[in-house]
Formats: C-alpha cells, sequence, structure tokens
C-alpha cells in the first residue's frame, strides 16, 4: 500500500545551536545530537534523563486527586482485616495489574483476592452478576485496576450492597463519573497528576507506591520489586513510552532480564527468549500475545495465576497451558482473518468508498476479533468494527461483542460516543474501543457512522503516513552510529526507532524472497553496501528485479536501523518500511 512520507521539520537556529552543544558535551554525532533534539529533548538535562531514566524522577503518587483518601480506605480495610477485592481487565495490562496489586496487599498482610471477568459471560469490566458473589463472600473493599471509569450502572449496585469501590484506571472518562469512594484516574479533568499518559499498570503502581509511603515501605527495595510487571503491562499496552512510562519501561525491563518473578521466568522459556536481553520488542511479539491469550481463548486468572506464582514447577505448568492457548489462538487468528476479508469483499463492492468497516459473524471468537481488526486496518487503511455473536450475551439477549480499531488522526473513541444511542455499552481509548450491540441496531448504527465519518475523517487521512526522521546516506552507518541508536531505547509509542531515508540507490545482486512473502537485498551507494529485509513486501519484487537488471539507480528507501544476529553472526540491517522508485 502506497504510504504518504511525513518529513520531520528541520531544526531552527536555536536548534542548530543546541545540537552543537549537545555534540561538544557528549561527544556524538551530528545526526543523533538533531534526533535527539526531534524526540523532544531541549535541553541537555532533558537529554541525561532521556539516556538514564531514574525512578527518583517519578512523581509524588499524592498528587493525584483521591490518593490519600484511597490509601487511607485501604489501610483502614488492612487494620480491620476486612476483604478485599481486585477486580482487573483480561488483557496484559489488566493481568499485571491485578498481580501488582495483589502481591503488594499480600506483603501488608492484607486480606485480599483477585478477579478477573470472562471475556465471554462477563463481558468488559465491572459485571453485575459478580456483585451478588461478591457480597456473598463478604467482601469490604473492591479495587479496580485498568477497568471501572464508566460503570456508573455497576458502581451504583456495589454501593447498594454497603461495598466500598476503589476505581483504579486509564481509560478515557465519560462526562458523568460513577459515584465510587475514590476514583485514581491522570485522565480525569480535575486530576492535577502532571502525568496523563500512564497506562492501567502505570496507576496501579502510584496506588502502591502511595500506601507504602504512608505505611513507611517505601523503600527502594519494596517499591522496584513490581518493576518488571510495571515494564510488562505498560509497554505491551502501547502507550506513549515519555516520561514515567519511559522510566518504567527501562527500569523494569532491567529487572525484568534478572528473571526475579518465577512466572515471568517460566514465560520468557516457553517464549524462546531464554537468552535474549528482552527489549520492548520482544515484549510485546513475545510476552503479551502469550499473557493475552489466557484470556482471550480461556481464563485471564490463569495469567495472574501465573504472575503471581512463587512455585517453579507450578509456574512451568501454568506457561505450558498458556503456550497452548496461544497456539490454538494463533490458529483462530488466521481463521477469523480469513473470513473477516472474504466478507469485507462480499459487502463491500468498492472499499475505497466506504469509511468504517463494519461486519459481523455468528461464528467468530470474540478473543481474536481485536487482534483481527487491528490486521483489517493495516490492510484496508480504514477503521475497523468487528462484532461477534458468539457468546452467552448474545445467546441470551441477541448482543453482539465488539472490538474496534482506528488509523492515525481520527478518534473512533469520539465516534462512538456520539452514537452510544445504539450501544449496550463502549469504553477505550481514541484508536481502539470495545463495545457491544443489539444485532438489530447494526445497519442503522454503520449508517449513522459512516456519515459521520464522511463528515470526520478527510481522504487524506486514509492514506497511512510513514513519519521519516531524516536522510541519511551510507557512509554515515557505522558501529558508533549504531550504538549511539541503541541509547534511544526503549522504543514505543512517542519513542519509535529513528526512521531514515537514502535516495538513489541501486541493488548490489539480485534481490530475493525469504520465508513466507519477505524481501532480502543489498543495496549500495558511493561504494558501501547495506543489507536489508522488508518484512511482508515480497510484492516490491518484479520492480527490484527490473531496476538491478538495468543497473539503474533510481530507488528510494525508508528504513530503520538494527543490529542482526544470525548464526553466530552480528551485523548492521536496515528494516524496510517502504520502497519508491524515481
Amino acid at each position: 500500500m502506497k504510504k504518504k512520507w511525513q518529513y520531520a521539520d528541520s531544526l531552527t537556529p536555536e536548534e542548530i545551536k543546541l545540537r552543537e552543544e549537545i555534540v561538544q558535551t557528549y561527544k556524538c554525532p551530528s545526526i543523533i545530537a538533531e534526533l535527539l533534539i526531534k524526540k523532544g529533548n531541549k535541553s541537555l538535562d532533558g537529554i541525561n534523563s532521556f539516556f538514564d531514566p531514574k525512578m527518583k524522577d517519578t512523581h509524588d503518587p499524592f498528587i493525584f486527586k483521591d490518593m490519600k483518601k484511597a490509601v487511607n480506605r485501604i489501610i483502614s480495610a488492612i487494620e480491620n482485616k476486612e476483604k478485599i477485592i481486585i477486580f482487573g481487565d483480561y488483557d496484559v495490562d489488566g493481568t499485571t495489574s491485578t498481580a501488582l496489586l495483589y502481591l503488594g496487599l499480600k506483603k501488608c498482610n492484607g486480606k485480599v483476592g483477585y478477579y478477573i471477568p470472562d471475556r465471554e459471560t462477563d463481558g468488559y469490566g465491572l459485571s453485575l452478576n459478580r456483585i451478588e458473589n461478591f457480597k456473598k463472600d463478604d467482601v469490604k473493599l473492591i479495587i479496580t485496576v485498568d477497568c471501572g471509569i464508566n460503570a456508573c450502572k455497576e458502581v451504583d449496585a456495589i454501593n447498594a450492597e454497603n461495598i466500598d469501590i476503589i476505581i483504579t484506571d486509564h481509560h478515557n472518562p465519560k462526562e458523568i463519573l460513577p459515584d465510587a469512594f475514590a476514583i485514581l484516574n491522570p485522565k480525569l479533568e480535575d486530576c492535577p497528576y502532571p502525568y496523563k499518559d500512564l497506562a492501567g499498570v502505570g496507576v496501579a503502581y502510584k496506588l502502591l507506591i502511595g500506601l507504602y509511603m504512608k505505611l513507611g515501605l517505601d523503600s527502594d527495595k519494596n517499591i522496584n520489586q513490581f518493576l518488571d510487571l510495571v515494564a510488562v503491562g505498560t509497554i505491551a499496552d502501547i502507550v506513549p513510552l515519555t516520561g514515567e512510562n519511559r522510566i518504567f519501561a527501562s527500569s523494569g525491563l532491567k529487572r525484568l532480564r534478572l528473571r526475579k518473578n518465577i512466572g515471568l521466568s517460566a514465560l520468557i522459556n516457553r517464549s524462546g527468549l531464554l537468552n535474549k536481553k528482552i527489549n520492548t520488542t520482544d515484549i510485546v511479539f513475545g510476552l503479551a500475545p502469550r499473557i493475552n491469550a489466557a484470556g482471550r481463548m480461556g481464563s485471564a486468572m490463569k495469567a495472574v495465576e501465573l504472575l503471581i506464582s512463587e512455585n517453579d514447577e507450578e509456574s512451568r505448568k501454568l506457561a505450558i497451558e498458556i503456550e497452548k492457548q496461544n497456539r490454538k489462538r494463533q490458529d483462530f487468528d488466521q481463521q477469523t482473518y480469513r473470513e473477516a476479508c472474504q466478507a469485507i469483499e462480499r459487502k463491500y463492492d468498492d472499499i475505497s468508498k466506504v469509511n468504517c468497516i463494519v461486519i459481523a459473524s455468528d461464528n467468530w471468537h470474540p478473543g481474536v476479533i481485536g487482534i483481527v481488526a487491528s490486521k483489517l486496518v493495516e490492510k484496508y487503511y480504514r477503521p475497523a468494527i468487528m462484532l461477534s455473536f458468539k457468546n452467552e450475551k448474545s445467546e441470551k439477549n441477541n448482543v453482539g461483542i465488539g472490538s474496534s480499531r482506528s488509523i492515525a488522526g481520527f478518534d473512533l473513541f469520539e465516534a462512538l460516543s456520539q452514537h452510544d444511542d445504539m450501544l449496550e455499552s463502549f469504553g477505550g481509548h481514541k484508536y481502539a474501543a470495545g463495545l457491544s450491540i443489539m444485532r438489530e441496531y447494526i445497519e442503522p448504527f454503520e449508517k449513522r457512522l459512516n456519515e459521520y465519518t464522511g463528515k470526520h475523517l478527510c481522504k487524506d487521512l486514509l492514506i497511512p503516513p510513514l513519519k521519516v526522521d531524516r536522510e541519511l546516506e551510507i557512509y554515515h552507518i557505522n558501529n558508533n552510529f549504531l550504538n549511539w541508536l541503541q541509547k534511544f531505547a526503549p522504543y514505543g509509542t512517542k519513542n519509535m526507532r529513528p526512521v531514515f531515508y537514502t535516495q538513489r540507490v541501486s541493488l548490489a545482486g539480485y534481490p530475493y524472497i525469504v520465508g513466507r512473502n519477505h524481501i532480502k537485498m543489498k543495496i549500495t551507494k558511493d561504494g558501501e553496501t547495506l543489507d536489508m529485509i522488508g518484512f511482508n513486501m515480497g510484492d516490491y519484487l518484479p520492480l527490484l528485479m527490473q531496476s538491478y537488471q538495468n543497473r539503474r539507480s533510481n530507488i528510494r528507501i525508508a528504513y530503520t536501523l538494527e543490529l542482526n544476529n544470525w548464526q553466530g553472526k552480528t551485523n548492521i540491517q536496515g528494516k524496510l518500511k517502504d520502497i519508491d522508485f524515481d
């Protein structure tokens, strides 16, 4: 698919001056200094923090609105031996948050349990059918993690049973908030907490730090022991890796590599990451899908069991079970993706005239439609909503469970908000949201949604953007340059790997296909060469072959740089993002 290259702005005179200061201070290449500035670092102090993120630079948790109130209520529950339930979401952010607070409160001698809703029987977030069970179990305090911010009806029902509830969440709040005992959410309009992009596990972690501070347990050892869970949840939830999230990710990755959490260690072994220096990519594509698979294919309670396990053999068995669920999930993914593409081809005569895809089925497993919706956005590059009627809710009252994904520049959460009168429920973020809807409302909902997108989604947004940081000549690329680039890690949203482009390159040999549809080639310019790989870019092979056979220097490439380890050898490799021909 053709991409729209978006070039970074040139440096201002003030930034050029700062670039020279950076070069002199750090003895780094000028290109590295320029990239640091383009990453938003506007001072030497900021660059020091960027290169060396430290926990001491995080904010006081008591800046949070309601933090003092929440901490005091938890202390009261601990002192009075009241039963506390941690209520989490079934994704990685939710399960790591649940494990974090469960382990953290256990260390305070809290009488604590946890519950993760079943995706099919309970649906997303707080469920009314569980409240009666909590009452029977004599629960006095519920703490939500990564959910609850829009659960007004459910919170009212909990209050009616004389159970207190503390909501910790990071999702967008609606206009009317639940009547909870306390709400911790940096996105609340009146919350003064300065960093707004925390994941759910980040909010839960701030609550635990606040509790430990109040109890005098806030030693570095106590506070840092859960950073591996915080890093996994933060990175997996694809929140911006800036500010506190960058600190949590960097510090947590260091702890994760020490293999202190027995459950995570067992999962690392099953993920083929045993001898790797684990990075954000390994979490997003290795650990996170496996943890998610527990909630997608069965019960996310299994994931929490693994994350809190203190027994090697138990962890090993749980990791094996979750690995089996992940393989099952992969099979469902592939089958559902094929069926979804077929449904789109049947439904829409001309996809280019469709602003938003809405498809439904009685056969799709609700645990995989979010993943498949993301793949549909990648293929068709427009917002996509997938609805599954293969769940207990649909059997009882014809309600479908949906997952939606959006494209850059289009606020899907706001779009759903404008049509919430047709939805049973919805919640999420700007680019990803869950929803439920009655079957009879699908057609009018889609009609209104496409009318809305027709007004608010300009055609330019339907061309995938590629943000390009700067031009780079091959002769600049060497081990020293790569070593400096590696200091930019951990990579993630709002701190992506720098994307470079090089013009007028030619091929130093025949390009060829590896794997399913990946292109391998060697490029050359000015006497220098560089190995390149382009994942799922095999369709470019005919044009590349033509360019090579004609000995033309007409190729323009956009790429990132990485070290490739293969059969004991390490070399610098470019990972293609796009190819263009002059």
